[in-house]
C-alpha cells in the first residue's frame, strides 16, 4: 500500500481546487440558464402564436379570451407532470400551449379587448414559478397588441424574480 507525503496531497488538493474554480461557474451558470429557460420559451411561443392568430383579423377578435393560471396550483420545488385535460381550455387549444412533460412554471394569458379610442387590442401571458418551494414567486410576463391595419406587435420579456 502506497503513502501520499503531505506534498502531493497538498498538490492533489489544490489541482483539485483549480479544476472545481474553472468548472463550477459554468456549472452553475448552465444550471441557472435552465430554470428560466422554460418559461421564457413557453412566452415566446405563446407572444408568436397570439401574433400569428391576430395578423389580419380584427381587432375585437385578434386574442383568444383570456385564462387563469393552468395549473391552477404553482408547482413548488419540483417539476409537476399535469393530469389528462389540464390544457384543454378552448384559449390554450387555439394557441396550440400546454406540457406533456413534467414542467415547473404555471401559465396564463389575458386577452384585452379594444376600449375607447385607440383601437387597440392587447394581451399579457405570464408564467410562474416556485423553483425553491419557499412560496415566492418568479414572474415572467410578455405582451403584445394590434390595431386596425397595422402589423400586430410583441413588447420586451419583463422578469421579476428571475430565480427566487
Amino acid at each position: 500500500m502506497k503513502t501520499f507525503s503531505v506534498l502531493e496531497l497538498a498538490l492533489g488538493l489544490a489541482v483539485g481546487g483549480s479544476v472545481l474554480a474553472v468548472f463550477l461557474p459554468t456549472f452553475l451558470k448552465n444550471v441557472h440558464a435552465s430554470r428560466v429557460n422554460e418559461p421564457v420559451d413557453g412566452l415566446k411561443r405563446l407572444a408568436q402564436r397570439a401574433t400569428a392568430l391576430a395578423a389580419g383579423r380584427s381587432i375585437e377578435s385578434a386574442y383568444p379570451e383570456s385564462v387563469g393560471l393552468t395549473p391552477a396550483k404553482v408547482a413548488r420545488g419540483e417539476p409537476v407532470l399535469d393530469p389528462p385535460g389540464t390544457w384543454e381550455h378552448p384559449t390554450w387549444r387555439r394557441l396550440n400551449f400546454g406540457f406533456s412533460v413534467p414542467h415547473s412554471y404555471s401559465f396564463a394569458f389575458e386577452s384585452k379587448l379594444p376600449s375607447g379610442a385607440d383601437g387597440r387590442a392587447e394581451f399579457v401571458a405570464r408564467a410562474f414559478g416556485d423553483l425553491d418551494g419557499d412560496g415566492g414567486l418568479s414572474t415572467f410576463e410578455i405582451s403584445g397588441e394590434s390595431r386596425q391595419g397595422q402589423t400586430p406587435m410583441v413588447r420586451p420579456l419583463v422578469v421579476r424574480r428571475e430565480v427566487e
